[in-house]
């Protein structure tokens, strides 16, 4: 289905899924262009929301049933960062690029019958001092024309001289009072992809961890965000309205997530094996 705008049809928001994720791995770099490259845009439309399966987030994550979570939006805006990035006019492989912030802003509750708009800008930065390239990536969602969420997020696409010091830095983090914890199962890695089309190797058993270089499994990123941003509301009673995350460690399957209070009232910080993992800043609605 082709959904039209001023500037003609909107391509349909391919899914996500092993065909996906193949493609993804299979992608190579290409030579750099000149300068830095120009920003990539695409426009996708998500034909409507489907319930059962947001209903099947909310079980998974721990979210109260009956409204979208903010994470969610993450889901559908992940297929149009993967199909833009696979664009040839994106001369970095994917295979190894690393997500390392996240912010999700909701503007207005999304209708239920009505196509979601994804428009995506993705901006390669210029080199860091290490030599690290990082992308910044703006994705916003709007019904009738009208916006409901913003969702902002940064990839490093290429690492840069290790200097070991952000690892020091993150020891001396303490943990403040607990808000929350959760014991990662062998198998959360493929309880999450099924729910969000996710099935990079890196998050699902322990041989496809290896083959990417990985000692063991890790769960994905955003499912440490969702059970942090579910373990937020139940705490305050309101619904998120914003938040942000930082991923600074991996979370291996088998260890347990400490999910506790921050330096301020609005920050959180995700514990694994006594080691920062994420941080952020949230609001509620």
């Amino acid at each position: 289905m082709l959904v039209s705008n001023d500037a003609g049809p909107v391509p349909q928001l391919p899914r996500m899924g092993p065909g996906l994720v193949l493609r993804v791995l299979s992608k190579r770099a290409r030579p750099l262009p000149a300068g830095t490259p120009a920003p990539l845009t695409s426009v996708f439309t998500l034909p409507g929301l489907d319930q059962a399966h947001v209903a099947s987030y909310c079980r998974a994550l721990g979210f109260t049933p009956g409204a979208v979570p903010l994470p969610y939006w993450y889901l559908p805006v992940q297929r149009a960062h993967m199909a833009t990035l696979l664009s040839d006019d994106f001369p970095y492989r994917l295979a190894g690029i690393v997500h390392v912030e996240n912010e999700l802003t909701a503007h207005a509750q999304a209708p239920l019958d009505a196509p979601v708009m994804l428009a995506t800008r993705i901006d390669v930065l210029p080199p860091t001092a290490s030599g690290a390239v990082y992308c910044a990536l703006e994705t916003v969602g709007s019904a009738n024309g009208e916006p409901i969420f913003t969702c902002t997020s940064s990839y490093l696409a290429v690492r840069g001289a290790r200097s070991g010091k952000a690892r020091g830095e993150r020891l001396r983090v303490q943990q403040g009072a607990v808000i929350d914890s959760w014991t990662l199962g062998p198998s959360s890695g493929r309880d999450y992809a099924r729910i969000s089309g996710d099935w990079n190797p890196i998050h699902l058993a322990p041989w496809s961890a290896r083959l990417m270089g990985l000692p063991a499994p890790i769960i994905h990123g955003m499912h440490s965000l969702g059970k942090a941003c579910a373990a937020l509301e139940k705490m305050a009673g309101r619904p998120v309205a914003s938040i942000s995350v930082r991923f600074t460690a991996p979370v291996p399957l088998g260890q347990a997530a400490v999910l506790t209070h921050g330096a301020e009232a609005n920050r959180y910080v995700l514990f694994c094996a006594g080691v920062p993992a994420a941080d952020g800043v949230f609001t509620l609605g």
